[in-house]
Protein backbone atom coordinates (compact mmCIF):
# COMPACT_ATOMS: atom_id res chain seq x y z
CA UNK A 1 0.00 0.00 0.00
CA UNK A 2 1.68 3.20 -1.07
CA UNK A 3 -0.85 5.79 0.36
CA UNK A 4 0.98 8.94 0.86
CA UNK A 5 4.35 7.58 -0.88
CA UNK A 6 5.85 8.51 -3.65
CA UNK A 7 8.37 7.08 -6.02
CA UNK A 8 11.70 9.00 -6.02
CA UNK A 9 13.24 8.84 -9.49
CA UNK A 10 16.96 10.19 -7.82
CA UNK A 11 18.79 10.82 -11.14
CA UNK A 12 19.01 12.99 -14.74
CA UNK A 13 19.27 11.44 -17.10
CA UNK A 14 18.87 7.59 -15.76
CA UNK A 15 18.72 4.06 -16.28
CA UNK A 16 16.17 3.33 -13.51
CA UNK A 17 12.58 2.01 -13.71
CA UNK A 18 9.45 0.58 -11.84
CA UNK A 19 8.11 -2.63 -13.27
CA UNK A 20 4.23 -2.76 -12.68
CA UNK A 21 2.63 -5.86 -12.26
CA UNK A 22 -0.98 -6.32 -13.28
CA UNK A 23 -3.58 -9.15 -13.73
CA UNK A 24 -5.10 -8.89 -17.19
CA UNK A 25 -7.36 -11.73 -17.72
CA UNK A 26 -8.06 -10.79 -21.29
CA UNK A 27 -7.35 -8.04 -24.13
CA UNK A 28 -8.03 -4.49 -23.50
CA UNK A 29 -11.14 -2.42 -25.16
CA UNK A 30 -11.13 0.39 -22.89
CA UNK A 31 -9.11 1.60 -20.13
CA UNK A 32 -8.04 4.50 -18.13
CA UNK A 33 -4.65 5.73 -16.66
CA UNK A 34 -3.92 7.85 -14.37
CA UNK A 35 -0.81 9.28 -12.38
CA UNK A 36 0.56 12.15 -10.41
CA UNK A 37 3.82 13.41 -11.22
CA UNK A 38 6.25 16.28 -9.80
CA UNK A 39 9.29 17.16 -11.75
CA UNK A 40 11.73 20.26 -13.19
CA UNK A 41 12.33 18.46 -16.60
CA UNK A 42 12.00 20.01 -19.94
CA UNK A 43 13.38 17.15 -21.74
CA UNK A 44 11.06 14.35 -23.01
CA UNK A 45 10.11 12.28 -20.65
CA UNK A 46 7.92 8.98 -20.47
CA UNK A 47 5.40 8.31 -17.69
CA UNK A 48 3.93 5.05 -18.13
CA UNK A 49 5.09 2.47 -20.80
CA UNK A 50 2.60 -0.92 -21.64
CA UNK A 51 4.55 -2.73 -24.38
CA UNK A 52 3.38 -6.01 -25.63
CA UNK A 53 5.52 -8.14 -27.51
CA UNK A 54 4.00 -7.40 -30.93
CA UNK A 55 3.90 -3.45 -30.34
CA UNK A 56 6.48 -1.67 -27.92
CA UNK A 57 4.21 1.69 -27.92
CA UNK A 58 0.63 -0.16 -27.21
CA UNK A 59 -0.31 2.25 -23.97
CA UNK A 60 2.61 5.19 -23.48
CA UNK A 61 1.84 8.59 -21.76
CA UNK A 62 4.86 10.49 -22.77
CA UNK A 63 5.61 14.53 -22.42
CA UNK A 64 7.44 15.62 -24.96
CA UNK A 65 7.79 19.07 -23.83
CA UNK A 66 6.48 20.94 -21.07
CA UNK A 67 3.30 22.35 -22.91
CA UNK A 68 2.71 19.02 -24.34
CA UNK A 69 1.32 15.31 -23.71
CA UNK A 70 1.26 12.46 -26.24
CA UNK A 71 -1.10 9.65 -25.73
CA UNK A 72 -0.53 6.32 -27.59
CA UNK A 73 -2.52 3.55 -28.14
CA UNK A 74 -1.30 0.82 -30.38
CA UNK A 75 1.64 2.99 -31.99
CA UNK A 76 -0.43 5.79 -32.77
CA UNK A 77 -0.63 9.34 -31.09
CA UNK A 78 -2.34 11.98 -30.44
CA UNK A 79 -0.83 15.40 -28.64
CA UNK A 80 -2.76 17.58 -25.91
CA UNK A 81 -1.51 21.14 -25.73
CA UNK A 82 -1.36 21.87 -22.16
CA UNK A 83 -0.67 25.15 -20.34
CA UNK A 84 3.72 25.30 -19.28
CA UNK A 85 3.39 23.84 -15.24
CA UNK A 86 4.15 25.70 -12.26
CA UNK A 87 6.28 22.88 -11.20
CA UNK A 88 3.88 21.87 -9.26
CA UNK A 89 2.27 18.10 -9.23
CA UNK A 90 0.64 17.92 -12.27
CA UNK A 91 -2.42 14.86 -12.64
CA UNK A 92 -3.34 13.17 -15.74
CA UNK A 93 -5.74 10.77 -16.70
CA UNK A 94 -5.98 9.20 -20.23
CA UNK A 95 -9.03 7.10 -21.56
CA UNK A 96 -9.76 5.28 -24.39
CA UNK A 97 -12.53 3.22 -26.17
CA UNK A 98 -12.47 0.62 -28.97
CA UNK A 99 -15.77 0.85 -30.24
CA UNK A 100 -15.66 5.03 -30.72
CA UNK A 101 -11.62 5.59 -30.96
CA UNK A 102 -12.70 8.31 -28.38
CA UNK A 103 -9.10 9.25 -26.80
CA UNK A 104 -9.65 11.52 -23.69
CA UNK A 105 -7.19 13.38 -21.82
CA UNK A 106 -7.42 15.19 -18.20
CA UNK A 107 -4.83 17.45 -16.22
CA UNK A 108 -5.59 17.77 -12.59
CA UNK A 109 -9.33 16.98 -12.81
CA UNK A 110 -10.67 19.25 -16.12
CA UNK A 111 -11.11 17.82 -19.28
CA UNK A 112 -9.50 18.41 -22.91
CA UNK A 113 -10.89 18.14 -26.21
CA UNK A 114 -11.12 14.85 -27.13
CA UNK A 115 -9.29 13.43 -29.87
CA UNK A 116 -9.94 10.34 -31.90
CA UNK A 117 -7.29 7.44 -31.85
CA UNK A 118 -6.98 3.36 -32.92
CA UNK A 119 -10.85 2.85 -33.38
CA UNK A 120 -11.69 -0.95 -33.42
CA UNK A 121 -8.22 -1.86 -32.18
CA UNK A 122 -7.36 -3.99 -29.04
CA UNK A 123 -4.54 -3.61 -26.31
CA UNK A 124 -2.42 -6.82 -25.84
CA UNK A 125 -2.90 -8.36 -22.68
CA UNK A 126 0.34 -10.10 -22.20
CA UNK A 127 2.15 -6.70 -21.13
CA UNK A 128 5.41 -5.32 -19.59
CA UNK A 129 4.03 -2.36 -17.70
CA UNK A 130 7.18 0.19 -16.35
CA UNK A 131 7.01 3.53 -15.19
CA UNK A 132 9.72 5.85 -15.81
CA UNK A 133 11.01 5.00 -19.16
CA UNK A 134 9.87 4.04 -22.72
CA UNK A 135 10.35 0.69 -23.91
CA UNK A 136 11.19 0.29 -27.44
CA UNK A 137 11.36 -3.13 -27.02
CA UNK A 138 9.35 -5.79 -24.69
CA UNK A 139 10.85 -5.23 -21.25
CA UNK A 140 13.61 -3.21 -22.72
CA UNK A 141 14.77 -0.82 -25.05
CA UNK A 142 15.57 2.60 -23.19
CA UNK A 143 16.52 5.53 -24.43
CA UNK A 144 17.88 7.59 -21.07
CA UNK A 145 17.04 11.06 -22.24
CA UNK A 146 13.66 9.76 -22.38
CA UNK A 147 13.49 8.81 -18.69
CA UNK A 148 11.24 10.36 -16.07
CA UNK A 149 13.43 12.01 -13.50
CA UNK A 150 11.20 13.29 -10.44
CA UNK A 151 8.60 11.83 -8.29
CA UNK A 152 5.64 9.26 -8.79
CA UNK A 153 2.47 8.95 -7.51
CA UNK A 154 -1.57 7.46 -7.81
CA UNK A 155 -0.61 5.26 -10.37
CA UNK A 156 -3.71 3.56 -11.50
CA UNK A 157 -4.82 1.34 -14.70
CA UNK A 158 -8.85 0.29 -15.07
CA UNK A 159 -10.16 -1.84 -17.92
CA UNK A 160 -12.57 0.45 -18.60
CA UNK A 161 -13.73 4.21 -19.38
CA UNK A 162 -13.89 6.42 -16.12
CA UNK A 163 -16.96 8.66 -15.72
CA UNK A 164 -16.29 12.28 -15.14
CA UNK A 165 -17.41 12.37 -11.35
CA UNK A 166 -15.04 9.22 -11.53
CA UNK A 167 -11.82 10.97 -13.01
CA UNK A 168 -12.32 13.88 -10.50
CA UNK A 169 -12.26 11.35 -7.88
CA UNK A 170 -9.19 10.41 -9.05
CA UNK A 171 -7.82 13.61 -8.73
CA UNK A 172 -8.69 14.82 -5.47
CA UNK A 173 -7.65 10.51 -4.22
CA UNK A 174 -11.21 9.87 -3.28
CA UNK A 175 -12.22 6.52 -2.94
CA UNK A 176 -12.35 4.72 -6.62
CA UNK A 177 -13.68 1.91 -8.22
CA UNK A 178 -11.57 -1.51 -8.04
CA UNK A 179 -8.41 -1.39 -10.61
CA UNK A 180 -6.00 -3.51 -12.59
CA UNK A 181 -3.56 -1.69 -11.03
CA UNK A 182 -4.11 0.48 -8.31
CA UNK A 183 -1.52 2.45 -5.98
CA UNK A 184 -3.14 1.08 -2.64
CA UNK A 185 -2.53 -2.57 -3.67
CA UNK A 186 0.76 -2.06 -6.15
CA UNK A 187 2.85 -5.14 -7.04
CA UNK A 188 6.05 -3.63 -8.11
CA UNK A 189 9.72 -4.09 -8.28
CA UNK A 190 12.58 -1.83 -8.56
CA UNK A 191 15.20 -1.48 -11.10
CA UNK A 192 17.53 0.81 -10.30
CA UNK A 193 17.82 4.28 -8.56
CA UNK A 194 14.27 4.13 -7.17
CA UNK A 195 13.51 5.31 -3.59
CA UNK A 196 9.97 5.44 -2.20
CA UNK A 197 9.54 8.07 0.36
CA UNK A 198 6.77 9.54 2.29
CA UNK A 199 4.62 12.46 0.18
CA UNK A 200 6.34 15.86 1.28
CA UNK A 201 3.01 17.50 0.49
CA UNK A 202 -0.85 17.05 -0.14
Amino acid sequence: DLYRKVFVFRKDPSDAYVVLRAKLEQPLQNFTVCLRSYTDLTRPYSLFSYATKAQDNEILLLKPKPSEYRFYVGGKFVTFRVPEGHRDWEHICASWESATGIAEFWLNGKPWPRKGLQRGYTVGAEAAILLGQEQDAFGGGFDVYNSFSGELADVYLWDMGLSPDKMRAAYQSLRLSPAILGWKSLSYEVKGDVVVKPRLRE
